[in-house]
C-alpha cells in the first residue's frame, strides 16, 4: 500500500480533480441537480468557497478556499461523494480518492482557473467556453473577471500543417 500524504494548510486554496469510476458515464451532468444539492448541503455544514468549478459528464475540477482555521477538505469531498451516491441509490460511482494541488500563488491560481474553464473545450464537449453550462465561468463573466468570449472558438483555429 502506498504512503500517500495530503498537504493541509489552514485557510488554504486547492485545485481538485474528482472522477467517476465509470469514465464513460454522463452521470455528473445528467444528475447535476443532485450534485449541486450535495455540494450545497455540505457547504452548510462545513463552509468553503468555490473559487471555480466545471462539471463534465464523468469528472469535475474545482478550486476551493477553506475558512481561516480549517484545512479539512477530505471530509468535505467524502460527504459530497456519499450524499450524491445515496441520493442516486447507487453503490459505487466514484473513483477512490481524488487529486488535489495546493495553490501556491496568484499565477498558479490563474493558470488553474483557466485550465478549469477551458476543460470542456479541451475534451471536445463544446467549441467555446461560454457554451458549457456547468461552470462557474458564467458567474465570473457576470462579475467582470472574464470576457464572455474568453478562450475563443475552437472552430476558428487553423488545423493541419502550415504551407
Amino acid at each position: 500500500m502506498s504512503d500517500y500524504r495530503r498537504y493541509y494548510i489552514n485557510g488554504g486554496t486547492w485545485f481538485f480533480t474528482v472522477n467517476l469510476k465509470n469514465r464513460q458515464s454522463d452521470l455528473l451532468v445528467s444528475q447535476i441537480a443532485e450534485l449541486r444539492a450535495a455540494m450545497r448541503s455540505v457547504k452548510k455544514l462545513k463552509p468553503f468557497y468555490i473559487n471555480a468549478c466545471v462539471v463534465l459528464p464523468e469528472h469535475l475540477h474545482c478550486i476551493w478556499t477553506l475558512p481561516e482555521l480549517d484545512c479539512d477538505f477530505s471530509s468535505r469531498w467524502r460527504e459530497i461523494k456519499k450524499r450524491l451516491t445515496k441520493s442516486l441509490a447507487c453503490r459505487t460511482i466514484w473513483q477512490p480518492r481524488f487529486w488535489e494541488h495546493a495553490i501556491r500563488n496568484e499565477d498558479d491560481y490563474r493558470r488553474h482557473v483557466d485550465y478549469i474553464y477551458i476543460n470542456p473545450v479541451k475534451h471536445g464537449w463544446v467549441s467555446r467556453v461560454q457554451d458549457w453550462p456547468f461552470s462557474t465561468f458564467h458567474r465570473d463573466v457576470r462579475d467582470g473577471l472574464y470576457s464572455v468570449d474568453w478562450g475563443g472558438d475552437i472552430n476558428d483555429l487553423e488545423a493541419g500543417e502550415r504551407q
